[in-house]
């Protein structure tokens, strides 16, 4: 009876720090992990209900007049709860099923994400993940950021 309670509490002590994880993330951070959640779902072949896992690398870069450039490598980690489920404090994490790696990159105005450039979300199931996905990853959200400041640095014009 005593190690069933104690397993009890276990796994809800496990559903409040999921919780915990990503309430603890800053809010622009929030966002690009419900992007690639809302992506996720999409599939069909999705069975289950994911939760932020952990963060993996994440960087938030202020480019100035309210607008920021953000990059967040992060993992989901699927639940005992189905796709679609509400409300997730009762889900407890599967350990029978690999991470998915996610990589999302966008620009913020203001903490709202712009539609331009298009954020990127790259979702994949961590045993497929090579390098080389992780390196385009990488080039396309500097590219993004890169693009982006060309051609307003191009507009500045000095006083003399």
């Amino acid at each position: 009876m005593a190690a069933l309670l104690l397993c009890g509490v276990g796994v809800l002590f496990l559903s409040v720090n999921a919780q915990e994880a990503y309430d603890n993330l800053p809010e622009t951070q929030r966002k690009g992990v419900d992007l690639a959640l809302e992506k996720l779902n999409s599939h069909t072949g999705i069975q289950h209900h994911f939760l932020f896992f952990r963060s993996i690398t994440q960087s938030d870069v202020e480019a100035g007049f309210d607008v920021s450039f953000v990059y967040h490598h992060f993992s989901l980690k699927a639940t005992r709860c189905p796709k679609g489920t509400v409300d997730s404090t009762g889900c407890q994490f599967r350990n029978d099923r690999p991470l998915i790696d996610c990589a999302v990159c966008y620009k913020t105005f203001r903490g709202v994400i712009e539609q331009e450039p298009k954020p990127y979300v790259h979702c994949i199931h961590k045993p497929v993940l090579t390098q080389e996905m992780k390196t385009s990853r990488v080039e396309h959200c500097k590219r993004m950021a890169y693009n982006i400041g060309a051609p307003t640095l191009l507009t500045v014009t000095g006083t003399q």
